[in-house]
């Protein structure tokens, strides 16, 4: 948490957002370094990606479903929930943040020839300023699929299958993150808040999971 608090405070008090952004964006072309439409990109960076996590939680949900009558799998029961848990919360609260933050993306401010003025996550806009829909794009909601995976820490019991769990939702976070911040969709900003607000809420999600597991009622949680 204070690792959170301590990277809000610095991206509100410097420009190391728009010093990362200025590096992904053409002022003479007015482009971004990622064209947004270019369908290959897309399919593999964007809805190819999501379709995996997608299906890797399909793949999940029925591994726990059957764990209650494979024994093989019943070892892997508190984890696969934990993961399902991951998978479904980590979008959905750290996404829905979106709904009330009213921040715009890089692609959409006056700096990147948008039209919004650019104002910080604590900032306010000019009393001129009246658009007709409120910014959505922090946090960044496309990453969170990536670094839900990073629950896969909390899966394995070897230290080094953990690690590469661990690192399976960095990489997987960040090349959905940088992607979106090569196209003007995102500040490093966004992407890093994301990043830690997933792995808290996954630290949460564990010790809920844990606690129950030990809790008679809910003892078909125990592995």
């Amino acid at each position: 948490m204070s690792l959170f608090l301590a990277t809000l405070v610095l991206f509100e008090h410097t420009n190391l957002d728009l010093m990362v952004q200025d590096l992904f964006f053409n002022f003479n072309t007015g482009t971004w370094l990622v064209d947004s439409e270019a369908p290959l990109l897309r399919l593999i960076f964007y809805s190819g990606i999501k379709g995996v996590i997608i299906a890797v939680g399909i793949v999940t949900v029925i591994c726990f479903v059957l764990s209650f009558k494979n024994t093989r799998l019943r070892r892997w029961r508190q984890g696969l929930l934990l993961f399902i848990l991951s998978l479904a919360l980590v979008p959905l609260l750290v996404a829905g943040g979106k709904q009330f933050t009213n921040v715009y993306c890089p692609y959409q401010i006056q700096r990147y020839d948008g039209v919004v003025p650019y104002v910080k996550l604590l900032g306010s806009y000019p009393e001129t300023f009246h658009p007709k829909r409120r910014g959505k794009c922090f946090p960044a909601g496309h990453a969170t699929g990536g670094f839900a995976f990073m629950a896969l820490y909390y899966v394995f019991k070897k230290r080094w299958a953990r690690i590469a769990g661990l690192g399976t939702g960095l990489i997987l976070g960040w090349t959905m993150g940088l992607y979106q911040m090569f196209k003007g969709a995102h500040y490093l900003s966004h992407t890093v808040v994301t990043m830690l607000l997933a792995w808290i809420i996954i630290c949460v999600i564990h010790t809920c999971v844990i606690s129950l597991g030990t809790k008679k009622c809910f003892g078909w949680i125990a592995p």
